[in-house]
């Protein structure tokens, strides 16, 4: 291991040299069942022939212009992505950080010309929307905050699935622009919002003027069993931002608008060099085709509900176990106690998950995954998880 990289990451003592469909292939000479897909990244699983082909054959044309020209594959993309989402207008950057950045100068660009100067934006505890400052000050995790002050303020907290405590804000301070949310939140423990409370606050949004923001880089491009997480409310956002699945490995983010927060932002009000090249779209553009192509949307409905399934049945009656969620290929199983030590004993049962609010194991299979492989996740994760509770004695609190 490198002495000279910055010692950010735990990383797991494995390093992977190729993959195909849902498997990796370690250095250590093992194939890896791979329940993770890069956290929600490779929805097309590891060398995708169609997307292997398409990525080449752009290489071999070109990587990069820049944003001083145009550019035909972000204009493709763009309109793919407006036609699937029934919005009218996409800024490409190169992460979910990025795009969320992107929608938060949104929103403030938005209060300054509509005489809101001090915009206030309503964000979730336990949201996860980025490690830049600014999306960092809107993410509701305690840990990744610390260390950091002082953060960029301009944010107003509140409890997830609770309207009442928007509407109290809402009564209180007169500054709020927007409300910003996953509608299934994934770094925050795979917790799903009610479709009723997604739909109240269409209409709350609606009522006051504010703009209703999703954050959809890791429920969007399909993981959720359709294109979008909100799609499941029969609303429209204001704002969506998209990253993770969009690329399929290739960094690409998207801040998505319509409305009244489409035309906000003009020439010099935001840019990126990197966002939206010529590579990005392209296999933004042969991920969308796939996924559709393909039908793996329905594949992630109908395998998720399986993986589930699965582990209802496998851990019915497990002292320790909480709770079993998700929807579609996001799946969280939650724990009475911290269980990260799990992530090393299923990489040693050849099987990549990963934890995520010290007792939720998260699991995001890619979209391709089959029946077979979604039987082979809980075959070798429940056993460990039975296990594990069986020798570990709650933490008290």
């Amino acid at each position: 291991m490198s002495s000279h990289l910055m010692n950010t990451y735990n990383r797991l003592p494995v390093a992977f040299t190729h993959g195909k469909g849902a498997w990796l292939y370690g250095d250590d000479g093992n194939a890896y069942l791979d329940a993770l897909a890069g956290i929600a990244v490779n929805g097309l699983g590891h060398a995708h022939p169609r997307l292997v082909r398409a990525l080449a054959d752009q290489v071999g044309k070109l990587i990069h212009t820049s944003n001083v020209y145009r550019v035909r594959e972000q204009e493709a993309l763009a309109d793919r992505i407006c036609a699937l989402s029934d919005m009218d207008e996409v800024f490409f950057a190169n992460s979910g950080s990025e795009a969320n950045e992107g929608a938060l100068k949104l929103v403030r660009f938005y209060g300054h010309k509509h005489g809101n100067p001090e915009a206030q934006t309503i964000v979730m505890e336990h949201a996860w929307h980025g490690r830049t400052l600014a999306t960092l000050a809107a993410t509701g995790s305690e840990k990744a905050r610390k260390g950091f002050d002082p953060l960029p303020s301009g944010f107003i907290r509140v409890p997830y699935n609770d309207l009442a405590a928007i509407e109290r804000v809402a009564a209180q301070d007169g500054r709020v622009q927007a409300v910003w949310l996953e509608v299934l939140q994934g770094e925050g423990g795979i917790r799903v919002a009610e479709r009723d409370y997604v739909r109240a606050l269409r209409r709350l949004c609606d009522e006051r003027g504010w703009l209703l923001m999703i954050d959809e880089v890791q429920s969007g491009i399909g993981r959720t069993g359709k294109w979008f997480g909100y799609q499941w409310a029969d609303i429209r956002p204001d704002v969506i931002t998209l990253a993770k699945g969009l690329g399929s490995g290739v960094p690409i983010g998207a801040v998505v608008a319509r409305g009244r927060a489409a035309g906000v932002l003009g020439p010099g009000n935001h840019g990126s060099t990197f966002g939206g090249g010529p590579l990005a779209c392209r296999a933004g553009l042969e991920t969308l085709a796939i996924v559709e192509e393909e039908n793996l949307m329905a594949n992630a409905a109908a395998q998720g509900e399986r993986i589930r399934a699965g582990f209802a049945r496998e851990l019915a009656g497990v002292p320790g176990v909480v709770a079993i969620r998700g929807q579609g290929l996001m799946i969280g199983i939650e724990l009475d106690r911290p269980c990260g030590d799990l992530v090393k004993r299923a990489l040693d049962a050849k099987l990549l998950i990963n934890v995520t609010q010290e007792r939720v194991i998260r699991l995001l299979p890619p979209l391709v995954i089959d029946a077979h492989e979604a039987d082979e996740i809980v075959a070798r994760l429940a056993p460990l998880v039975r296990a594990f509770l069986a020798e570990a004695a709650p933490r008290a609190t």
